[in-house]
């Protein structure tokens, strides 16, 4: 089993920035990518961010592409969404997801594990 829990969320004003970070544990994740999804209110679950811990690639969704950065601690126990030029449409509840394999992938249904969420909340 793996246990994600996610932190960092927020109000912030348009324009600001947010760093979401997620602690997983339960086991190695050298072999697994770790993914950001976003769901707003009444609108369906989408793919933000991912990003392989073996080598680093990432993976980006267009509408946050430029803005969003994924990275990882070295210790492969934290990854992090850092949220910069945020805008109103960005609200949502962020949430961390971990998939068995080395690609980072968009699909959330390939993703085996998740975590509760975090509020970000962009006022105009």
């Amino acid at each position: 089993q793996v246990q994600l829990v996610e932190s960092g969320g927020g109000l912030v004003q348009a324009g600001g920035s947010l760093r979401l970070s997620c602690a997983a544990s339960g086991r190695t994740l050298s072999s697994y990518t770790m993914g950001w999804f976003r769901q707003a209110p009444g609108k369906e679950r989408e793919f933000a961010a991912a990003i392989s811990w073996s080598g680093g690639s990432t993976y980006y969704a267009d509408s946050v592409k430029g803005r969003f950065t994924i990275s990882t601690d070295n210790a492969r126990t934290r990854v992090y969404l850092q949220l910069n030029s945020l805008k109103p449409e960005d609200t949502a509840v962020y949430y961390c997801a971990a998939r068995r394999g080395l690609r980072a992938v968009p699909e959330g249904h390939k993703y085996d594990y998740w975590g509760q969420g975090t509020q970000v909340t962009v006022s105009s």
